[in-house]
């Protein structure tokens, strides 16, 4: 559970300063346009294109996951974000050197989304697999705390960099500290990482037959439509988070006007809710079943839809901080039973491979496309509308949810 939590934890810190930054400076920085409201859109097509790596990362991780093992496939992709986020930090601006700028920023980017997707998939293995009977959704919602535990690191630390630095000194070199900052907590990983054994499940495995020899082709031509039904549920977790965290930032901070300090710190605390709710979660699944908390998540996500873009825009914090809580909560709600529900969906020998595809492949519609879209809706009708999206990914991940309804109940 420790080596689950630590190692994912670091991760998303990794992953969520370039969302932070992205929403703040990433835009001005590397992108040349003539508005404001397109250097943000550029911003988050960059943040974005990691999504579009994560599928690879899940292929590639997942592959050597389901053929030779969970530990030493969850040391590599932990190196390849932490080198990529710590390279960051000193890539030179466009004004520097122009399109090389932003070209060596999507390089990068790709490689913080490589590693990230051999990362969830592995981690929730590690917990699931090691779980006594009947604590599997306990077990499995450590990898989840970690999301919440790395984004209180990260923008705690802007948050601090905010308030200790001018805007000017933050533009100029202050964003590059938490890329920095990454160096240490991927030591502190790899140091849990490496003193980790195989999982039971899988040397079980092992000792019954030889591994898979292509664990993905295995993966669609006997467990497609499972493939399908794990992408689509997990939908609803990505659109909440990425809305009311990075949309939400960019949004508010510039569109808005929020103050951008105030804004953080009302995040932060509300991000707690997020890990109340994985915790509750977990411990719900295990009472009842991961499939029906994950469907009290979709209605709930539906509901909070509806109300999302109003509370953002309400001018008031009491209410701003509400409307996001609420939402994060319900993100963990949605969010806290996939370890052990995706992992379930999956036997062993593909396990690695089912559960990193469906994750990742459900990022690309729940959380790149979040951002972009949320902010044409908001250019389009303001942002009254742009909970609509957040509604219809619940939608999306309700009918995943019944696309196996039979195979979960087992």
């Amino acid at each position: 559970m420790t080596a689950s939590l630590v190692g994912t934890a670091v991760e998303f810190y990794d992953f969520y300063i370039y969302a932070t930054a992205a929403a703040l400076v990433i835009g001005p920085l590397f992108f040349p346009a003539e508005s404001p409201s397109a250097q943000l859109m550029f911003s988050f097509m960059s943040f974005g294109l990691a999504f579009l790596a994560r599928p690879v990362g899940a292929i590639v991780f997942g592959h050597y996951g389901d053929r030779i093992g969970r530990k030493s496939t969850l040391v590599a992709s932990l190196m390849l974000m932490g080198a990529s986020t710590l390279l960051i930090a000193f890539l030179p601006t466009y004004a520097m050197v122009g399109w090389v700028a932003p070209l060596l920023l999507c390089i990068l980017r790709f490689g913080q989304g490589l590693g990230l997707g051999g990362e969830w998939g592995g981690a929730a293995l590690l917990a699931v697999e090691n779980a006594p009977p009947g604590w599997k959704s306990r077990f499995g919602m450590f990898p989840q705390l970690g999301a919440p535990v790395g984004f209180i690191a990260a923008n705690g630390l802007f948050l601090l960099l905010g308030v200790f630095l001018s805007d000017a000194d933050f533009a100029r070199w202050g964003w590059r500290i938490p890329f920095l900052f990454s160096a240490v907590l991927v030591a502190l990983g790899l140091w849990v990482r490496l003193k980790i054994g195989e999982t039971p499940d899988f040397a079980a495995a092992l000792e019954k037959e030889a591994p898979v020899a292509i664990p993905l082709g295995e993966l669609f031509r006997h467990h497609l439509v499972t493939t399908f039904a794990g992408t689509f549920a997990v939908v609803a977790c990505f659109a909440i988070f990425y809305l009311a965290t990075s949309f939400a930032l960019a949004h508010g901070t510039t569109t808005l006007g929020y103050p951008k300090e105030t804004f953080l710190l009302v995040q932060l605390g509300a991000i707690l809710f997020m890990a109340g709710g994985i915790i509750f979660a977990g411990y719900a699944s295990d009472a009842s079943s991961p499939q029906r908390v994950l469907t009290w998540g979709c209605g709930a996500t539906i509901l909070i839809g509806l109300l999302f873009g109003p509370s953002l825009a309400s001018g008031s914090w009491p209410i701003i901080f509400a409307g996001l809580a609420s939402a994060l909560f319900v993100m963990g709600l949605v969010y806290g039973p996939l370890g052990s529900w995706l992992t379930a969906l999956f036997p062993v020998r593909v396990r690695y491979t089912g559960a990193s595809v469906t994750f990742n492949a459900g990022g690309i519609l729940g959380g790149a496309l979040a951002p972009i879209i949320a902010q044409a809706l908001s250019d389009w009708r303001g942002t009254d509308v742009v909970g609509l999206y957040l509604a219809l990914a619940g939608v999306v991940s309700w009918i995943g949810l019944r696309m196996v309804r039979g195979k979960a109940a087992e």
